[in-house]
């Protein structure tokens, strides 16, 4: 054994034995009300319930929630926590007291990623939070905003279909995965921050690196006095990837201050809207008078930018392995697409109101994979009973979005089946009222991007599957395409999906 891991466990053993003697002797055993907690698994000392999570938490919860119910105890580490399994305890937890519940927890890598949480993702509920997401949802993320970035997504489309109406002429297997993701790196990217790589930095691997390390388990969450230690060296890796991106924000910002006043023609992006709030207090009906600088600006593009990043990249992916493993849907979605354009041009974004069995098939793919397992976990903000069990102040309340929306109960007994026709008579708004299926979230946290994400997978998918058609490679076939998840911050396929593209389009829709 290293000198290293020696020491590691050398320091978590005394830490251990002082643990015990402090609960023995400094914090004598209380009398206390009987609360009634509700039914979990046992736990042991220190690390709680932390062992059982498994590589797949999400179905670990999912498995556990059939014995203990839907609403489950846990304990993290010294964290109470407690796990909602079903619509109607989400809807009874979160939509009733949404506000006790509007909490986000202090987590270790967001504090470092986010600038001390001044993002919109995780901060703590408060006039500040409420100040940044009106200033995000009226000022970069309304109707009319996802209108007027319709141009940067056709371009960048169009980049797309091209080159692979060449692999297509050449009969290549393209990495579908990596396609989808670099397409939708350069919508964001040009979106949010005016431009779309660099020759020079690696943009894209240091969201990667921010998506993965505040999705990663750290014992510091769960087991606060392990932190000063940073035995799993998450820590370290945060300061790092925060300061490099820092470097580039900083970069992006200074070019902008530049070119503001000298390139009249640009195309507006959410910097330039963000620097025109620079040192202004943005909610004059405040009493606490929060001003936007730097920092702010650069807290909330970096919450933009992967959220926008993951969602719509990772639903894509899944939506497009569904369709390679159904066949028959695959068909239903094109001949409704191209009854509706033709095959003599590109789909545009008016003709995406006319596409139902697209929003089925968007509706399906987010409800079998939701872009995040579990909802950004959430802190109780108060004492308070609900259905009869105690729920103490500081309790994090972690909503499995993946088990709610394979709930049998709900969505019958195919409910692990993709099978889009069950949205013929049921549409999804996302708008926080509906818990059958919440993967953006629901109440006053839920994600205020949903239509500029909608809009981009659906034209992206309408896209795709309507220029192409689409067969797997080395004998790969439908029934047996591998589906296994990573699990993360969003839940990636654990393989890259590859496929071969035959171009579908004819005359006019031919790109030259």
């Amino acid at each position: 054994m290293s000198s290293a891991a020696i020491t590691t466990v050398l320091a978590f053993l005394i830490f251990t034995f002082t643990y015990f003697l402090s609960k023995l002797f400094l914090h004598p055993k209380q009398k206390t009300i009987n609360h009634k907690k509700p039914p979990g698994p046992p736990s042991l000392p220190i690390i709680g319930n932390l062992h059982i999570l498994g590589t797949l938490p999400h179905r670990t919860l999912q498995s556990l929630s059939k014995q203990y119910g839907p609403i489950m105890s846990l304990q993290l580490g010294q964290v109470p926590a407690i796990v909602i399994s079903s619509s109607k305890a989400a809807e009874s937890f979160v939509k009733t007291h949404d506000i006790v519940f509007a909490n986000r927890p202090e987590l270790v890598g967001a504090q470092i990623m986010s600038y001390g949480c001044k993002g919109l993702a995780f901060s703590k509920y408060d006039s500040y939070w409420r100040s940044v997401r009106k200033l995000c949802t009226s000022k970069l993320l309304s109707a009319s905003k996802v209108e007027m970035f319709g141009p940067i997504r056709k371009e960048k489309l169009d980049v797309l279909v091209k080159s692979l109406e060449k692999a297509a002429l050449e009969g290549e297997v393209v990495n579908v995965s990596e396609a989808v993701e670099n397409v939708i790196e350069d919508i964001v990217y040009k979106m949010v921050l005016g431009r779309s790589k660099y020759d020079h930095i690696d943009l894209k691997r240091l969201v990667q690196d921010v998506m993965a390390l505040i999705g990663a388990f750290n014992m510091a969450d769960y087991v606060p006095w392990l932190g000063t230690f940073d035995l799993q060296g998450l820590t370290r890796a945060c300061k790092r990837t925060n300061k490099a991106l820092d470097e580039v924000l900083e970069m992006i910002i200074s070019e902008h201050e530049q070119t503001t006043n000298t390139d009249k023609t640009r195309h507006e992006d959410f910097v330039d809207i963000l620097l025109t709030f620079k040192h202004q207090n943005i909610d004059h009906g405040s009493e606490q008078n929060h001003v936007i600088d730097r920092t702010n600006i650069k807290a909330i593009l970096l919450d933009m930018v992967v959220a926008s990043f993951s969602t719509s990249a990772t639903t894509i992916e899944w939506a497009l392995s569904e369709l390679l493993r159904h066949p028959r849907v695959m068909k239903n979605l094109q001949d409704e697409i191209q009854n509706e354009v033709g095959n003599k041009r590109m789909v545009e974004e008016k003709d995406l109101k006319n596409f139902n069995y697209l929003d089925m098939v968007v509706d399906e793919t987010l409800r079998l994979h939701p872009v995040s397992p579990f909802l950004l976990p959430r802190e109780c903000r108060e004492n308070i009973t609900i259905d009869g069990y105690f729920v103490k102040e500081k309790t994090r309340v972690i909503v499995n979005a993946f088990t709610i929306a394979r709930d049998p109960n709900v969505w019958s007994e195919n409910a692990e089946e993709f099978c889009p026709e069950r949205f013929i008579n049921k549409k999804l708004n996302y708008e926080g009222q509906e818990f059958e299926s919440i993967p953006f979230g629901f109440g006053r946290r839920r994600c205020p991007g949903i239509q500029l994400a909608l809009r981009t997978v659906r034209l992206s998918i309408a896209q795709l599957v309507h220029c192409f058609n689409w067969k797997l490679p080395y004998n790969i076939s439908p029934s047996n395409l591998n589906m296994d998840e990573k699990f993360g911050q969003s839940i990636h396929r654990a393989q890259h999906l590859h496929a071969i593209p035959s171009y579908r389009l004819a005359g006019d829709g031919k790109l030259e």
